[in-house]
This record gives C-alpha cells, structure tokens and sequence, in this order.
C-alpha cells in the first residue's frame, strides 16, 4: 500500500471460541484483553457506535463504528486514538476454531504510516494478544500486564482534556469529527 500500511497478529489460544468471543465483546465489564476498557455501545451491529472508555466512565480512549459483525467468527471496526489527530483505521478480529484452540488473527488496515496512531497500534497488538490468551487460558492477566494497567490508573487523573468522555458521545464518527 502507498499511503496506508497493513499489519498481521496471530496467536493460538487453548479453549472454545464462544469464550474468546465473548472477551472481545463484552460489554457488561472490563475488557481485561484491551487495556483494562470496557466497551460502550449503541449496539454491535454494522453501523454501531464503539468507545472503549475507563472502567470509571469518565475518558475514553478509543471511538470506532462496527463494520462487520460474524458471531463467533469476525469482528470489524474502525479506530480512532482520541488523543491524536491521526485518520481512523481498521481493525479486524477473526476467529476459527482448531481442535481444543482458537486461532485468533488481528489485522491492522489503513494505518496512516508514520503516525503515532501507526506505532501505538503495532505495539498494542502484540499486549493484547497475548493477555487476551491469558485471560481466556488462566483467568488472568499476566503480571507485567497488571502492573501497566495500575499505572494507567494512578495517571488517569492526567489524561489529556480531548480524551474526556462527554467529549466521545455515541454519535457517528464523523460528525464527532466534523464539530471539532
């Protein structure tokens, strides 16, 4: 690709796909496999409107609108850093069923090379798949893992204005994007 930039994670993760599914989507507590967020929706459905907020509610770090949705199989969504000017991207989450594992790929589209956006994603990749293993696998999150999530906590305070939930509504991207 010329002007976008595309990156591939895969891992294999002992148990059914129902469980990793639910992991990705759930919306009812945090998402340990994505950060410590927990997903904010109008609903996970093609059109839906995605934030991925602190476990108190008050920033919200990602925003993004559902693309394609194949229970158990295919998760899609568009993602936005909120804290960087950087154009949305794509990611999508797909999952296939192999004897007692699942393989789990993570694919990054349209990243804008170059940008911050571009770096954070490839790095995060990585973080979360192997905590999502964790998690789905043990139960919980490794370690290291823990400790980064705690220091995220005790930093919240200082989060940028521009991450502020009130700020992330769950209105159409774009026209969050159009008001500025």
């Amino acid at each position: 690709m010329a002007d976008t930039d595309k990156a591939v994670f895969e891992i294999l993760i002992r148990g059914s796909i129902d469980d990793v599914w639910h992991e990705i989507t759930k919306t009812d507590e945090i998402q340990a496999a994505m950060f410590n967020t927990q997903l904010h929706t109008d609903g996970l459905k093609p059109g839906g409107q995605i934030r991925m907020r602190t476990g108190n509610g008050k920033y919200t770090g990602v925003v993004g609108e559902v693309l394609e949705l194949d229970p158990p199989n295919r998760y899609a969504h568009t993602f936005k850093f909120t804290n960087f000017d950087d154009p949305p991207c794509k990611v999508v989450m797909d999952l296939k069923q192999e004897g007692d594992q699942v393989r789990f790929t993570m694919t990054l589209l349209d990243l804008p090379p170059g940008t911050k956006t571009a770096k954070q994603m490839k790095q995060g990749a990585t973080m979360i798949l192997k905590t999502l293993k964790s998690v789905v696998e043990t139960g919980k999150v490794p370690a290291g893992t823990r400790a980064l999530y705690t220091l995220f906590k005790v930093l919240e305070p200082l989060s940028p204005k521009q991450t502020r939930s009130e700020r992330w509504p769950l209105e159409p991207l774009d026209r969050l994007l159009a008001k500025g």
